[in-house]
């Protein structure tokens, strides 16, 4: 069980990259091009600061058992059950986002082909996608199972960059009449509330916090180093697709541009490719939520259902591959055990995460309101204020306070504006949520 950097930052790449890459072009809409491209530059810059922290505090447990809750274990014992239940509260609404979305898209490409009444029918193709290909993909035990299918995913993330550069370069007819005002700097007559609702967009969409102690655990080195590499790879590709994909679209569209640049494309054969590049972009990312929700589910158990002797092929199967309780046991007796993941309850949890998905897929059409308040209090406490938290208590904790090195204070500091940063963008994330329509 081991993966290389290439496979990392794809499984990185792959999971900050989802749906939400369709509304970057309205983000821009309301702060313009200039000070879109920099907001944008700086919440990747923040991002990839929780994400180089996370690789730190890594190193403070015992090899390839990293996980937000064996580090709540060693730094706030009494929580460590609260930060799963976010985690795997956020990494569920995602998930039934992403077969909602499924669900809208599937019909209308199937519409090209058909008229035939079922193959129409939203359910239907939720039903059939998630038999065929999410429910496969989901029973992969280890992230790096899904390579390839990251691959094509980012593949279809990059066909979506090159078509809309494309027709910004060379827009048609049709589009220069469906063109707005473009503004470089912020848009005569913009209002707070605009910035508000939009800025939201640009924090979350490099939400990929989650995966990251998966992806460290299963590096065949996963040394500092080589987690770094893979952090800042993954970070300045996802700027890279994100500053062409929102740039692009907003130079098309301009002030007319709505949440969903690919719905607002004339038919044409490479945008019907590119909503099936989306289809298929939003069935692959499923299995990489459902992969951390299972593990904080599992911890969650492991919390609360008193603790028995496993069963050889229980202890075996670690969760993130982790090494055998046995061996963690030699360690310092402040080393956090293992969590197993036996194959019983790895089924059960994946049948239910599933199931559950798909129930509340079929039944309603829209989740906007409650995914966003989800995400601005789960995608922020995922994404910077545990890595803060974890950073500030961790680094340098084997060291006296007055004996630290410059580099190690830094990085404490860090942690603590990292927090602090977390906590200011849940306070305009759910503002935005609250106050704003969150479908725009």
């Amino acid at each position: 069980m081991s993966s290389s950097v290439q496979s990392g930052v794809l499984t990185l790449l792959h999971t900050a990259c989802g749906a939400g890459v369709l509304a970057m072009p309205y983000a821009f809409r309301a702060f313009g091009l200039l000070a879109g491209g920099a907001i944008l530059a700086c919440c990747g810059a923040s991002a990839m600061v929780g994400l180089v922290l996370q690789s730190h505090v890594a190193q403070y447990v015992p090899p390839r058992q990293a996980s937000f809750f064996s580090l709540a274990q060693i730094s706030n014992p009494e929580l460590s059950v609260v930060f799963d239940c976010a985690i795997a509260v956020k990494c569920f609404g995602v998930g039934v986002s992403y077969l909602v979305v499924l669900g809208d898209l599937m019909p209308q490409l199937a519409g090209t082909v058909t008229a035939a009444p079922w193959l129409l029918d939203r359910n239907v193709q939720i039903t059939f996608w998630t038999a065929a290909v999410i429910a496969p993909l989901c029973c992969m035990r280890h992230l790096h199972s899904l390579k390839y299918a990251s691959m094509v995913a980012v593949a279809a993330v990059a066909y979506l960059g090159a078509l809309v550069a494309a027709r910004a370069a060379w827009p048609s007819p049709e589009l220069e009449r469906l063109r707005g005002p473009v503004s470089l700097g912020l848009p005569p007559g913009t209002s707070g509330g605009a910035m508000l609702s939009s800025f939201p967009i640009f924090v979350f969409a490099y939400t990929c916090h989650h995966n990251m102690f998966s992806i460290v655990n299963e590096l065949r080195d996963n040394s500092l180093g080589a987690c770094l590499r893979v952090v800042v790879a993954a970070i300045a590709l996802a700027v890279a697709l994100y500053a062409t994909i929102g740039g692009a679209g907003y130079l098309t569209f301009g002030d007319h541009i709505t949440g969903n640049i690919i719905a607002q494309y004339p038919p044409a054969p490479a945008t019907t490719l590119g909503r099936a590049a989306i289809a298929v972009l939003v069935m692959l990312a499923f299995p990489l939520q459902c992969h951390p929700a299972r593990a904080s589910i599992n911890h969650i158990w492991h919390y609360c259902v008193p603790s028995h002797t496993a069963a050889p092929s229980e202890a075996s199967a670690l969760i993130r591959g982790g090494s055998p309780p046995a061996d963690a046991a030699e360690g310092p007796a402040d080393e956090p055990a293992a969590v197993p993941l036996g194959p019983r309850r790895f089924a059960a949890i994946t049948a239910a995460l599933l199931i559950a998905s798909y129930a509340v897929a079929v039944s309603v059409t829209s989740l906007a309101r409650v995914l966003a308040v989800v995400g601005a209090t789960g995608s922020t406490a995922i994404s910077f204020i545990l890595p803060g938290l974890f950073g500030y208590q961790l680094i340098g904790s084997e060291s006296r306070a007055d004996q630290l090195p410059p580099r190690t204070r830094f990085l404490r500091l860090l942690s603590l504006l990292l927090a602090a940063w977390g906590l200011v963008v849940m306070c305009a994330g759910l503002s935005a949520a609250l106050l704003f329509d969150p479908t725009h």
